[in-house]
């Protein structure tokens, strides 16, 4: 098997995860290699730029031209030491995050913690006369991974994990301090970026702390994209079968069911707390109460 074939099977076998570090990465290789070909071709002075065309423009006037940068600039960057720190936070805290939640929630808080980020920095380069929106672009996946880092932390801040030259650290002092140096680095050259990275922090803030109310506010984007998806999956060559109904007896009996396992997990709350449960538990609790 070649390498490429290699790559191919890791995507297609990987999970969301795996998926949003290969676009990433995809993403960065189509920009360079369009770079290393102009400057081959000594190609100088063109109107055409792929960065241009995918970063997010902070003036209002161009974005209304360029409408699908709020989604491109979260999966665009430029320097190599951008993307490799991006993509190692992304791995660490996304693998995290699928620990206690699932992959569709992991695509949602990357891609609407991506558009909060966007807002925020468009909104505040057209509102502080400090900036100047007709001149900057973002771009860089840190808003969605901003997103995805807090979300963790709010899930489990006790969660702790072994950093180089420290030791352990707990996941909610890292997400302070993450919070902190971001507000502290406004003032900078990358004020833009900053304040996108804060603007996912938010939402990822807000989406944990509604998710463990029982509402997950991400749930239409998830369907509008399961509908995206669906259309490029193929269809199934087996042939559909039915069931019959069920009785009103079977009916009863399994709604007994399930009634029975909800109080069980209710009692243990009671008795250990929320962070107690399974993962399987905390899913099923969550599905239950969205049928209510």
């Amino acid at each position: 098997m070649s390498i490429i074939d290699e790559i191919k099977q890791s995507f297609k076998n990987g999970n969301t995860l795996i998926k949003l570090i290969y676009l990433n990465l995809a993403v960065f290789l189509a920009v360079k290699i369009v770079t290393i070909v102009y400057f081959l071709f000594n190609i100088q002075g063109s109107s055409f730029s792929l960065v241009n065309l995918l970063a997010l423009p902070a003036d209002i006037h161009s974005l209304t031209y360029k409408p699908w940068t709020i989604f491109t600039y979260m999966f665009l960057h430029e320097g190599f030491i951008h993307i490799l720190f991006n993509m190692l936070w992304l791995f660490w805290f996304g693998q995290i995050f699928l620990r206690f939640l699932n992959e569709k929630n992991l695509l949602s808080l990357y891609i609407v913690g991506g558009l909060f980020g966007g807002f925020l920095y468009v909104l505040s380069y057209n509102i502080f006369p400090v900036f100047n929106p007709t001149t900057s672009i973002a771009l860089g996946a840190s808003a969605s991974v901003m997103a995805i880092v807090i979300a963790t932390s709010v899930y489990a801040p006790n969660y702790t994990i072994n950093l180089m030259f420290i030791g352990p650290v707990k996941l909610k002092y890292i997400a302070l301090f993450s919070i902190v140096l971001d507000i502290l680095s406004i003032p900078t050259s990358n004020s833009g970026g900053h304040i996108a990275h804060l603007g996912g922090a938010l939402f990822g803030f807000i989406y944990i702390s509604q998710y463990r109310k029982g509402k997950n506010i991400t749930k239409g984007f998830g369907n509008i994209m399961d509908k995206i998806f669906s259309l490029f999956k193929p269809k199934s060559k087996f042939k559909v079968t039915y069931k019959r109904p069920m009785t009103d007896i079977e009916y009863n009996k399994t709604k007994a069911e399930e009634q029975k396992y909800v109080d069980k997990i209710l009692e243990k709350i009671a008795q250990k707390g929320y962070n107690s449960l399974s993962k399987k538990e905390k899913e099923l609790l969550f599905k239950m109460s969205n049928k209510k």
